[in-house]
């Protein structure tokens, strides 16, 4: 069982890095195909990932401890083999297996030949239940069965070659046993898959709650949270740009970035149809539902409010950064306004969040301080030209 759990725990550490790394440019990718994160769809791409990763290193791992895999070998040993249903021939061999008994039969399971050859059958039984929901129509088996080949020689063909020479002799031998096993176990998957998808919404079903969103011309508090952060990171990558051309001190900083944000959140999207980068990529607008003057208006409003996340705490750390030495009599005063400053930070970072979860608690009846304050409406319907 250890063989096993080695690399199912190695599969874990690689799959926390990459659901780590994936799951914001995931969230974007499905609030901006949907309109809503669909847990179902979530749980299903996410598991598909670390179930490739952890058939992948089951199939590698344990890697030898040197490259020279010669060296571990007998002479003359050979790396492949060729005939088909071996794995029968060595499960029935001194197993006490009778095949006019099939009482007998039990015997089987404490065979390693066969504990092997099953273990090869369930290796890829998950990819055809994959497999299934990515293609919902049972008559695309046989595209199913050639991608299941393909995945298995793709896993035979590294092992016979040392890991596409990595190592100068294989570790693992080509078993066309595996080939047939693991490909009968993905179309047995996508055969029997119903059973498991049952217990997911169908994609259908997810495309019809996205298509129902958009008819009710909802944005999601993530969406419009998502579109912020696209605009943040472009904010701070033109902030370090103008650093080639601006002097890299605290005035002209200050300058520079509030000049950004000005035509970030609200020059950029009076011109565009109510949209800033973020929002382009989310696949949604802001309109005032009057005017375009009052559109921009609204869109200054609205960037004064974002504005205020950036110069307060910019000021508090200014008023911070006052020296007074130990004998000056505002020495405790900068102390104590000092001790003031980070309590201040923490009320305003904890009322932040309970205004966030707020929002996303309220199911679409309450919006975000900077849209409230601004009175804009998130659509995503474009304007009538």
């Amino acid at each position: 069982m250890s063989t096993y759990m080695q690399p199912i725990f190695t599969a874990s550490l690689v799959f926390g890095g990459l659901a780590f790394l994936l799951f914001v440019p995931w969230l974007i990718y499905t609030y901006r195909k949907f309109g809503y994160l669909s847990v179902s769809t979530t749980l299903v791409v996410f598991s598909f990932i670390f179930y490739f990763l952890s058939a992948l290193f089951l199939v590698l791992l344990p890697l030898p401890s040197t490259r020279d895999t010669c060296s571990l070998q007998p002479p003359g040993m050979q790396y492949y083999s060729l005939v088909p249903f071996q794995f029968v021939k060595d499960t029935l061999r001194n197993s006490g297996i009778v095949l006019s008994q099939p009482a007998t039969y039990i015997y089987a399971l404490k065979q390693p030949a066969f504990q092997q050859a099953f273990f090869n059958f369930l290796l890829l039984l998950p990819f055809g239940v994959y497999l299934r929901y990515f293609f919902q129509k049972k008559k695309l088996w046989p595209r199913a069965l050639l991608l299941t080949f393909c995945l298995t020689l793709f896993y035979e063909i590294t092992q016979v070659t040392g890991i596409y020479g990595i190592y100068n002799c294989p570790y693992r031998i080509f078993d066309v046993d595996d080939l047939m096993l693991n490909t009968a176990g993905g179309v047995f998957g996508f055969f029997a898959a119903p059973v498991i998808l049952a217990l997911f919404p169908s994609r259908s079903k997810v495309s019809a709650k996205a298509e129902q969103l958009f008819k009710q011309d909802e944005v999601k508090p993530m969406a419009i949270l998502l579109a912020l952060l696209v605009d943040y990171i472009v904010l701070q990558i033109l902030a370090t740009g103008s650093l080639l051309f601006v002097p890299n001190e605290g005035s002209a900083n200050f300058i520079t970035k509030s000049t950004l944000i000005l035509f970030i959140f609200c020059i950029v999207p009076a011109l565009w149809n109510g949209q800033t980068l973020g929002t382009k990529l989310l696949k949604f607008r802001y309109d005032s539902k009057i005017s375009n003057a009052e559109t921009f208006k609204r869109l200054l409003k609205r960037t004064l409010a974002l504005y205020s996340l950036y110069v307060v705490p910019v000021v508090l750390q200014l008023i911070t950064k006052l020296e007074f030495s130990i004998n000056s009599p505002y020495y405790s005063l900068t102390v104590w306004s000092s001790l003031i400053i980070f309590l201040a930070y923490c009320l305003a970072f904890i009322i932040l969040l309970v205004h966030i979860i707020i929002v996303f608690a309220s199911k679409g009846q309450r919006r975000f301080f900077f849209d409230e304050a601004a009175d804009l409406t998130a659509t995503r319907l474009m304007p009538d030209r």
